[in-house]
């Protein structure tokens, strides 16, 4: 069956590839072959689709042990060129054993989906529901067709929606109501919601397994209020780069909708995008992991700050806290802030901050940072605000972290660890990080490639009035803070390091796009 798809090209290169591969498949054939099928199928799984086809030219056993998997990932940044991508899928679907079940199905076409493909899939989907437990749809096409396709997997466990009609811009109409009783993980982007005669729009309340909820683009349409409200929800994540849930008219902040939360359970809270977001409810008081993260926020104001400022009186027990540094930038043109005494974050124990540049240093964000000073300095005298006028003339940037913000968010719990990480070392400078945290004793600064030798953890902290020798950290570099630490106070321990990623993954897809696939009779010559 699988000479059906070669061409005479792709079978020379394949005969090629498999003498140089004999010797390490006969080492790999040897391991594997005491495995039984369901052992080696539930390996193969975890990997994406494109991956498990090829192993069909290890040997005989191989050749059709990957039609019998119950996992599809298929996403078409795997593939150099769409017509690639619809190939392959359509041949998948052909020749996938119809009798395995179907649990997992992850669809990923950046961009339009072929109407004939996607029709095709979804019908699929809908002969295999049975036990269809996780689906992913991230698409461009006929919404209602999709809609309607998974409102009969009943068994689903897991969904995650990413639809946008062809025109790219419209936003689908989130279902009023789903049957979907075992759903327990909900991730949808650039979905309405639409309110009811009571003005909110409330479309959660039927998921009562829901554990996980992330929403990102979506806006609320004829209604004032969100209202999620679950007794089972530990996990909320709402994303989105420019406005967050919100109306047809964005540009007015009096028509931003609230989100209310009636959420006991509710454990981490994740919030990326722009601060214009009003929540309420006591949905908050429960969390225990904050993540916030505006790096990408382009205006500032005191609004922006009293919203943030208004979040933390509601964390009542959280206990890890993550902030971008252009948060706490935000956080700070609040009038007095520092003279605030908070009466949550008591049980804070760790702080972390990520250091993030300005983007554009004549940007609205930048601006309004810079005014907000000036307004500061003004309060205080003339020469102040010469100073500082001087300062910004010279290109000089404010602080990455303000001056006693650390403190602020630690008063009610000073042994807090502060943790500071950057993915902009390069112009980021730790000593003025260091100044501007009062308190820290110790910085150790360590660069994106160093390693750390020492059995010290990687978030502990160093000993009392010691640093980090040479064989501890590489490239490292200790800075001593001028303000000694305050009698009240525990020195926090802070860190500043470089968040570590591994680019081989985003390699070897370059690398794969550059050379001819010659793993897999599915796929075409050049992938």
């Amino acid at each position: 069956m699988r000479r059906e798809f070669i061409t005479a090209e792709e079978n020379i290169i394949l005969e090629r590839t498999k003498k140089r591969r004999q010797y390490a498949n006969e080492v790999i054939e040897d391991r594997l072959s005491d495995l039984p099928d369901g052992v080696i199928l539930q390996i193969l799984s975890l990997l994406d689709t494109k991956q498990v086809v090829r192993t069909c030219v290890l040997s005989k056993r191989w050749e059709h042990l990957w039609k019998r998997i119950s996992t599809l990932i298929l996403h078409s940044s795997r593939f150099s060129y769409v017509k690639q991508f619809t190939t392959f899928v359509s041949k998948i679907l052909t020749l996938r054993d119809s009798s395995t079940a179907l649990r997992v199905l992850d669809v990923d076409r950046n961009g339009n989906f072929e109407p004939r493909l996607l029709k095709r899939i979804l019908n699929y989907i809908s002969s295999h529901s049975t036990h269809l437990q996780e689906l992913a749809i991230s698409v461009r096409g006929d919404t209602s067709l999709i809609l309607n396709c998974f409102s009969s997997c009943r068994a689903l466990t897991s969904l995650k929606l990413s639809i946008y009609p062809r025109d790219g811009y419209t936003e689908t109409l989130f279902p009023n109501s789903l049957n979907l009783p075992l759903l327990t993980s909900l991730d949808i982007t650039n979905f309405a919601f639409c309110g009811g005669e009571s003005g909110c729009a409330e479309p959660f309340s039927v998921f009562t397994m829901l554990n996980s909820l992330a929403l990102s683009s979506c806006k609320v349409k004829d209604a004032q209020i969100l209202t999620i409200s679950s007794d089972t929800l530990a996990n909320l994540a709402i994303h989105s780069p420019f406005e967050e849930i919100n109306v047809d008219i964005h540009d007015n902040s009096s028509n931003m909708p609230k989100i209310e939360l009636s959420t006991p359970s509710l454990y981490t809270f994740t919030y990326y995008g722009s601060l214009i977001q009003e929540i309420c409810g006591s949905g908050l008081s429960s969390v225990k992991q904050v993540h916030i993260d505006d790096s990408r926020e382009f205006s500032a104001s005191v609004r922006h700050g009293l919203l943030v400022f208004n979040w933390l009186l509601d964390f009542a027990n959280v206990e890890s806290l993550a902030l971008s540094s252009t948060t706490l930038q935000i956080l700070s043109l609040v009038p007095d802030l520092l003279e605030v005494k908070l009466p949550s974050l008591c049980n804070l124990k760790s702080l972390e901050v990520e250091l993030v540049p300005f983007i554009h240093r004549d940007g609205f964000l930048f601006r309004s940072i810079e005014a907000a000073m000036l307004k500061k300095a003004a309060a205080k005298s003339r020469k102040e605000v010469a100073k500082l006028r001087k300062a910004f003339k010279a290109r000089l940037e404010p602080r990455a972290i303000p001056d006693g913000m650390v403190d602020f968010l630690r008063q009610n719990s000073p042994s807090a660890e502060v943790n500071i990480t950057t993915d902009f070392s390069h112009v980021l400078n730790p000593k003025q990080v260091a100044e501007s945290i009062k308190g820290a004793k110790i910085i150790s600064y360590r660069s994106r490639f160093s390693k750390r030798l020492s059995p010290v953890p990687f978030h502990a902290a160093p000993a009392s009035g010691t640093e980090y020798d040479s064989a501890t950290a590489l490239a490292s570099v200790s800075v001593t803070a001028p303000d000694a630490v305050p009698a009240s106070a525990a020195p926090p321990n802070l860190h500043l390091c470089r968040d570590e990623k591994d680019d081989k993954s985003s390699n070897e897809d370059e690398v794969e796009k550059r050379q001819p696939n010659t793993d897999s009779p599915l796929l075409d010559n050049g992938q």
